[in-house]
């Protein structure tokens, strides 16, 4: 049994059990339910902030973008605008198709040994790719759900994300309460799945399984962890949406209010969103912002346009070699070596 993930797991069960025995056992409910959000939101954002803040500050002495295909160069040579850009509006078409559909994911194969390593042959990971969006698109529609309990009134914009993520919809919206049957939202369930697929793909197949670390499988199992009680407490619990509101807008207007009636499993919920907020800055979930500040894909291909001077190099004595001739002319001359000066 691998160890990585067992030690994961373990982490995240008993951060499960610390949420219930704080409220169950001990009643912290003020400690999970204001100190600990304020806290969690402060460390995201300002190390977020200072990690990113630091990527920008680093000098990129050299043009060094990954390329997939050919430069500009000559007229008559067909030039790769998208995958070996040269100017910037190539860059952003290439960085929004990276950032939107994972277009170097997409493109990505394995390589496999087959009829007794007699023969190599390169598999498309269509599935990786199909996971990786769904996961990526799953999350980013559910923090943009989320948003209607810290707004009022909810802004149009959510209100359309959930009009478009929900199915079995006979319910009737406000921007405070849902009358009739609650709407099944398909981000949830798309989240879910593929957060376990991601995570099945790391146990079982030998080489992912070999590199996965302890940080690999954590978030996992955590992400998975909050998707279950998010959907246990919309379908299941049926916890008080009302009265969730009306504390994220008390948490969010600096004057909490602890909801009453919400149940054990709510206070689980915010706990585990705390901790990956904690961890998100500290963890490679950080490449959200460091794919915008990669030189390898934010930089245009333009060394044949352009000189680029290392901004590192300072001045120098330098020793050309006319002055090198001066110096030794005779000697060279004697020596027998040429000599570009006439004696």
């Amino acid at each position: 049994m691998n160890e990585n993930y067992m030690f994961s797991l373990m982490a995240v069960i008993l951060l499960f059990l610390l949420a219930v025995l704080g409220v169950d056992g001990f009643g912290l409910y003020s400690f999970f339910g204001i100190f600990v959000p304020y806290l969690s939101f402060a460390v995201f954002v300002g190390f977020f902030l200072y990690r990113v803040i630091g990527w920008a500050r680093s000098p990129v002495p050299f043009r060094i973008p990954t390329t997939c295909g050919q430069g500009k160069s000559l007229p008559w040579i067909k030039h790769a605008p998208i995958d070996n850009p040269s100017t910037t509006g190539g860059v952003v078409v290439r960085m929004l198709l990276e950032i939107v559909l994972f277009r170097s994911l997409f493109r990505n194969v394995k390589l496999q040994f087959r009829e007794r390593g007699a023969k190599i042959f390169y598999d498309w990971e269509l599935w990786l790719w199909i996971a990786a969006l769904a996961f990526h698109w799953a999350f980013f529609a559910v923090v943009v759900r989320h948003l209607r309990f810290f707004t009022e009134p909810t802004p149009g914009f959510v209100k359309f994300f959930e009009y478009m993520d929900s199915f079995f919809r006979v319910e009737i919206l406000t921007d405070v309460v849902q009358i009739g049957l609650p709407a099944m939202f398909i981000s949830g369930f798309v989240l879910l799945v593929a957060v376990v697929y991601l995570l099945l793909r790391r146990m079982f197949i030998p080489k992912v399984k070999y590199i996965s670390l302890s940080s690999d499988y954590f978030p996992l199992f955590l992400i998975i962890a909050i998707a279950v009680s998010g959907i246990l407490m919309r379908y299941v619990s049926k916890v008080d949406i009302v009265s969730v509101k009306a504390f994220t807008l008390s948490l969010v207007k600096l004057s909490p209010a602890l909801p009453e009636g919400v149940g054990t499993i709510f206070y689980v919920h915010l706990f585990l969103v705390c901790v990956l907020l904690v961890y998100f800055p500290f963890s490679k979930l950080m490449h959200m912002g460091g794919v915008f500040m990669s030189p390898t894909r934010n930089l245009a291909n333009n060394t044949r346009m352009k000189r680029h001077v290392n901004p590192w190099n300072y001045p120098v004595d330098v020793h050309t070699y006319e002055e090198y001739e001066e110096e030794f002319r005779d000697k060279m001359i004697e020596a027998g070596l040429p000599v570009e000066k006439g004696e």
